[in-house]
Protein backbone atom coordinates (compact mmCIF):
# COMPACT_ATOMS: atom_id res chain seq x y z
CA UNK A 1 0.00 0.00 0.00
CA UNK A 2 2.97 2.36 0.67
CA UNK A 3 4.00 2.14 -2.65
CA UNK A 4 1.08 2.66 -4.49
CA UNK A 5 0.22 5.51 -2.59
CA UNK A 6 4.04 6.38 -3.19
CA UNK A 7 3.22 5.40 -6.82
CA UNK A 8 -0.19 8.05 -6.70
CA UNK A 9 1.40 10.68 -5.45
CA UNK A 10 3.78 11.67 -7.70
CA UNK A 11 1.15 11.75 -10.34
CA UNK A 12 -0.82 13.94 -8.01
CA UNK A 13 2.41 16.05 -8.31
CA UNK A 14 2.69 15.62 -12.18
CA UNK A 15 -0.97 17.39 -12.11
CA UNK A 16 -0.41 20.43 -9.67
CA UNK A 17 2.68 21.04 -11.66
CA UNK A 18 0.81 21.31 -15.28
CA UNK A 19 -1.78 23.58 -16.73
CA UNK A 20 -4.04 21.13 -17.48
CA UNK A 21 -5.52 21.45 -13.88
CA UNK A 22 -6.55 25.14 -13.59
CA UNK A 23 -7.39 25.03 -17.59
CA UNK A 24 -9.96 22.06 -17.49
CA UNK A 25 -11.31 23.66 -14.11
CA UNK A 26 -12.00 26.50 -15.75
CA UNK A 27 -13.17 25.60 -19.19
CA UNK A 28 -15.67 22.69 -16.68
CA UNK A 29 -16.61 26.31 -14.43
CA UNK A 30 -18.32 28.22 -17.76
CA UNK A 31 -21.08 24.94 -17.64
CA UNK A 32 -23.14 27.14 -14.33
CA UNK A 33 -21.43 30.43 -15.11
CA UNK A 34 -23.48 30.49 -18.63
CA UNK A 35 -26.58 28.69 -17.06
CA UNK A 36 -26.63 31.40 -14.55
CA UNK A 37 -25.96 33.58 -17.32
CA UNK A 38 -29.54 32.29 -18.94
CA UNK A 39 -31.39 32.56 -16.22
CA UNK A 40 -30.39 36.02 -15.38
CA UNK A 41 -31.52 36.67 -18.63
CA UNK A 42 -34.58 35.18 -18.71
CA UNK A 43 -35.32 36.16 -15.73
CA UNK A 44 -36.01 40.14 -17.27
CA UNK A 45 -37.15 39.65 -20.41
CA UNK A 46 -37.63 42.50 -21.14
CA UNK A 47 -34.37 44.18 -20.57
CA UNK A 48 -32.99 41.25 -22.54
CA UNK A 49 -35.35 42.11 -25.15
CA UNK A 50 -34.18 45.27 -25.66
CA UNK A 51 -30.74 44.43 -25.40
CA UNK A 52 -31.31 42.26 -28.73
CA UNK A 53 -30.27 38.91 -26.26
CA UNK A 54 -33.32 37.46 -26.94
CA UNK A 55 -36.57 37.11 -29.24
CA UNK A 56 -40.09 36.85 -28.97
CA UNK A 57 -40.25 33.27 -28.92
CA UNK A 58 -37.71 33.32 -26.56
CA UNK A 59 -39.55 35.45 -24.13
CA UNK A 60 -42.09 32.68 -23.48
CA UNK A 61 -39.36 30.54 -22.11
CA UNK A 62 -38.79 33.64 -19.24
CA UNK A 63 -41.93 31.47 -16.98
CA UNK A 64 -39.95 28.61 -16.45
CA UNK A 65 -37.10 30.09 -14.96
CA UNK A 66 -36.36 28.15 -11.72
CA UNK A 67 -34.36 26.22 -9.97
CA UNK A 68 -35.94 22.61 -12.12
CA UNK A 69 -34.60 25.04 -15.08
CA UNK A 70 -31.53 25.38 -14.19
CA UNK A 71 -30.38 22.04 -12.86
CA UNK A 72 -31.40 20.54 -15.42
CA UNK A 73 -29.26 23.20 -17.71
CA UNK A 74 -26.79 22.04 -15.56
CA UNK A 75 -26.65 18.35 -16.00
CA UNK A 76 -27.12 18.36 -19.93
CA UNK A 77 -23.94 20.68 -19.67
CA UNK A 78 -22.15 17.95 -17.75
CA UNK A 79 -23.21 15.33 -20.03
CA UNK A 80 -22.24 17.10 -22.97
CA UNK A 81 -19.34 19.62 -22.51
CA UNK A 82 -18.32 16.75 -19.27
CA UNK A 83 -17.71 14.50 -21.59
CA UNK A 84 -14.87 15.80 -23.79
CA UNK A 85 -12.69 17.38 -20.70
CA UNK A 86 -12.93 13.78 -18.63
CA UNK A 87 -11.90 12.63 -21.99
CA UNK A 88 -9.06 15.47 -22.17
CA UNK A 89 -7.75 14.36 -18.71
CA UNK A 90 -7.80 10.64 -19.36
CA UNK A 91 -5.47 11.64 -22.18
CA UNK A 92 -3.46 13.47 -20.60
CA UNK A 93 -3.26 11.22 -18.06
CA UNK A 94 -2.25 7.93 -20.13
CA UNK A 95 -0.45 9.99 -22.57
CA UNK A 96 1.74 12.95 -21.05
CA UNK A 97 4.55 10.49 -20.79
CA UNK A 98 4.35 9.16 -24.56
CA UNK A 99 4.04 12.71 -25.90
CA UNK A 100 6.98 14.45 -23.46
CA UNK A 101 9.22 11.34 -24.64
CA UNK A 102 9.82 10.38 -20.87
CA UNK A 103 7.85 7.23 -20.73
CA UNK A 104 11.20 4.58 -20.69
CA UNK A 105 12.42 6.85 -17.70
CA UNK A 106 9.10 6.03 -15.79
CA UNK A 107 9.31 2.33 -16.69
CA UNK A 108 12.94 2.34 -15.65
CA UNK A 109 11.94 2.94 -12.05
CA UNK A 110 11.26 -0.03 -9.49
CA UNK A 111 7.78 0.05 -9.57
CA UNK A 112 5.51 -1.88 -11.60
CA UNK A 113 3.68 -1.28 -14.70
CA UNK A 114 0.27 -2.24 -12.67
CA UNK A 115 0.58 -0.03 -10.15
CA UNK A 116 1.47 2.33 -12.27
CA UNK A 117 -1.63 2.14 -14.39
CA UNK A 118 -4.00 1.75 -11.09
CA UNK A 119 -2.36 4.69 -9.69
CA UNK A 120 -3.45 6.80 -13.48
CA UNK A 121 -6.94 5.32 -12.98
CA UNK A 122 -7.55 6.27 -9.69
CA UNK A 123 -6.23 9.92 -10.12
CA UNK A 124 -8.31 10.16 -13.19
CA UNK A 125 -11.55 9.13 -10.93
CA UNK A 126 -10.70 11.59 -8.21
CA UNK A 127 -9.79 14.56 -10.69
CA UNK A 128 -12.91 14.01 -12.41
CA UNK A 129 -15.56 13.27 -9.17
CA UNK A 130 -13.74 16.32 -7.31
CA UNK A 131 -13.99 18.79 -10.37
CA UNK A 132 -17.85 17.62 -10.88
CA UNK A 133 -18.92 18.54 -7.15
CA UNK A 134 -16.69 21.55 -7.83
CA UNK A 135 -19.23 22.13 -10.43
CA UNK A 136 -22.10 21.61 -8.63
CA UNK A 137 -21.18 23.36 -5.65
CA UNK A 138 -20.10 26.86 -7.66
CA UNK A 139 -23.58 26.47 -9.36
CA UNK A 140 -25.23 26.82 -5.95
CA UNK A 141 -23.69 29.69 -5.41
CA UNK A 142 -24.46 31.28 -8.71
CA UNK A 143 -28.28 30.04 -8.42
CA UNK A 144 -28.47 32.21 -5.18
CA UNK A 145 -26.81 34.70 -6.52
CA UNK A 146 -29.76 34.76 -10.19
CA UNK A 147 -32.32 34.44 -6.73
CA UNK A 148 -34.17 32.02 -8.75
CA UNK A 149 -37.90 30.76 -7.38
CA UNK A 150 -38.73 26.92 -7.03
CA UNK A 151 -35.88 26.12 -4.58
CA UNK A 152 -36.49 23.16 -2.10
CA UNK A 153 -33.68 20.56 -0.53
CA UNK A 154 -35.44 17.57 -2.18
CA UNK A 155 -34.66 19.47 -5.76
CA UNK A 156 -31.07 20.27 -4.79
CA UNK A 157 -30.20 16.74 -3.43
CA UNK A 158 -32.04 14.86 -6.24
CA UNK A 159 -29.99 17.06 -9.01
CA UNK A 160 -26.50 16.55 -7.13
CA UNK A 161 -27.31 12.88 -7.27
CA UNK A 162 -28.10 13.16 -11.12
CA UNK A 163 -24.86 15.22 -11.62
CA UNK A 164 -22.56 12.65 -9.61
CA UNK A 165 -24.07 9.42 -11.51
CA UNK A 166 -23.73 11.56 -14.92
CA UNK A 167 -19.99 11.87 -13.74
CA UNK A 168 -19.58 8.25 -12.84
CA UNK A 169 -21.12 6.74 -15.71
CA UNK A 170 -19.12 9.37 -18.10
CA UNK A 171 -15.85 7.85 -15.76
CA UNK A 172 -16.76 4.54 -16.48
CA UNK A 173 -16.28 4.92 -20.24
CA UNK A 174 -13.07 6.69 -20.13
CA UNK A 175 -10.54 3.59 -19.68
CA UNK A 176 -11.56 3.11 -23.56
CA UNK A 177 -9.75 6.88 -24.08
CA UNK A 178 -6.91 5.30 -21.43
CA UNK A 179 -6.56 2.49 -23.83
CA UNK A 180 -6.14 4.63 -26.52
CA UNK A 181 -4.17 7.05 -25.22
CA UNK A 182 -1.79 4.27 -24.49
CA UNK A 183 -1.35 3.03 -28.07
CA UNK A 184 -1.52 6.03 -29.88
CA UNK A 185 1.05 7.10 -27.41
CA UNK A 186 -0.46 10.51 -26.82
CA UNK A 187 -3.80 12.50 -27.25
CA UNK A 188 -5.12 12.92 -30.93
CA UNK A 189 -6.23 9.26 -30.91
CA UNK A 190 -8.13 9.05 -27.73
CA UNK A 191 -9.58 12.69 -28.62
CA UNK A 192 -10.73 11.91 -32.47
CA UNK A 193 -12.43 8.82 -30.38
CA UNK A 194 -14.65 10.70 -27.90
CA UNK A 195 -15.64 12.52 -30.85
CA UNK A 196 -16.43 10.05 -33.20
CA UNK A 197 -18.57 8.43 -29.68
CA UNK A 198 -20.17 11.68 -29.33
CA UNK A 199 -21.43 11.61 -32.69
CA UNK A 200 -22.61 8.76 -32.74
CA UNK A 201 -24.26 8.76 -29.18
CA UNK A 202 -26.61 11.46 -31.14
CA UNK A 203 -28.05 9.32 -34.43
CA UNK A 204 -28.33 6.25 -31.72
CA UNK A 205 -30.98 8.49 -29.45
CA UNK A 206 -32.06 9.41 -32.84
CA UNK A 207 -33.05 6.14 -33.42
CA UNK A 208 -33.98 5.14 -30.15
CA UNK A 209 -31.17 2.88 -29.42
CA UNK A 210 -29.79 5.75 -26.96
CA UNK A 211 -30.07 3.19 -23.99
CA UNK A 212 -28.08 0.18 -25.33
CA UNK A 213 -25.37 2.46 -26.97
CA UNK A 214 -23.11 3.03 -23.63
CA UNK A 215 -21.66 7.02 -24.91
CA UNK A 216 -24.90 7.82 -24.89
CA UNK A 217 -26.66 6.60 -21.11
CA UNK A 218 -24.92 9.57 -19.35
CA UNK A 219 -27.40 11.66 -21.32
CA UNK A 220 -30.73 9.81 -20.41
CA UNK A 221 -29.99 11.39 -16.68
CA UNK A 222 -30.95 14.98 -18.67
CA UNK A 223 -34.17 15.70 -20.20
CA UNK A 224 -36.23 18.87 -21.36
CA UNK A 225 -39.34 17.15 -18.71
CA UNK A 226 -36.82 18.30 -15.95
CA UNK A 227 -34.39 16.39 -13.36
CA UNK A 228 -34.96 12.69 -13.97
CA UNK A 229 -36.58 10.92 -10.95
CA UNK A 230 -37.09 7.12 -12.27
CA UNK A 231 -34.15 4.49 -12.43
CA UNK A 232 -31.75 4.03 -15.55
CA UNK A 233 -32.30 0.79 -17.10
CA UNK A 234 -30.65 -2.29 -15.88
CA UNK A 235 -29.13 -3.25 -19.35
CA UNK A 236 -27.96 0.59 -19.72
CA UNK A 237 -26.41 0.06 -16.15
CA UNK A 238 -24.79 -3.00 -17.50
CA UNK A 239 -23.89 -2.19 -21.20
CA UNK A 240 -21.66 0.93 -19.38
CA UNK A 241 -20.33 -1.88 -17.00
CA UNK A 242 -19.43 -4.44 -19.54
CA UNK A 243 -17.39 -1.24 -21.04
CA UNK A 244 -15.50 -0.16 -18.17
CA UNK A 245 -14.42 -4.21 -17.70
CA UNK A 246 -13.31 -4.49 -21.26
CA UNK A 247 -11.39 -1.03 -21.10
CA UNK A 248 -9.73 -1.27 -18.01
CA UNK A 249 -8.90 -4.91 -18.93
CA UNK A 250 -7.44 -4.04 -22.05
CA UNK A 251 -5.11 -1.23 -21.00
CA UNK A 252 -3.45 -3.15 -18.28
CA UNK A 253 -2.73 -5.87 -20.64
CA UNK A 254 -1.23 -3.35 -23.13
CA UNK A 255 0.84 -1.69 -20.74
CA UNK A 256 2.00 -5.33 -19.17
CA UNK A 257 2.83 -6.54 -22.25
CA UNK A 258 3.36 -3.46 -24.74
CA UNK A 259 7.31 -3.27 -26.11
CA UNK A 260 7.67 0.51 -24.77
CA UNK A 261 10.98 1.12 -26.29
CA UNK A 262 9.74 4.59 -27.38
Amino acid sequence: MKAFLSTLWVEVCKMRRSKVLPITTAAFLIIPVIDGLFMFILKDPERARSMGLISVKAQMTAMYTDWNMFFQVLLMGTAIAGAILFAFITAWIFGREYSDRTVKELLALPTSRAMIISAKFVLTSLWILVLSLLVYLIALGIGVAVDMPGWSPELAWSSLMSLMLISVLSLLLMPCVAFLASIGRGYLLPLGWTFLMMALSQIADVLGWGDWFPWSVPGLLSNINGVRTEPLPIHSCGVVLVVFILGTAVTFIWWLRADQAR
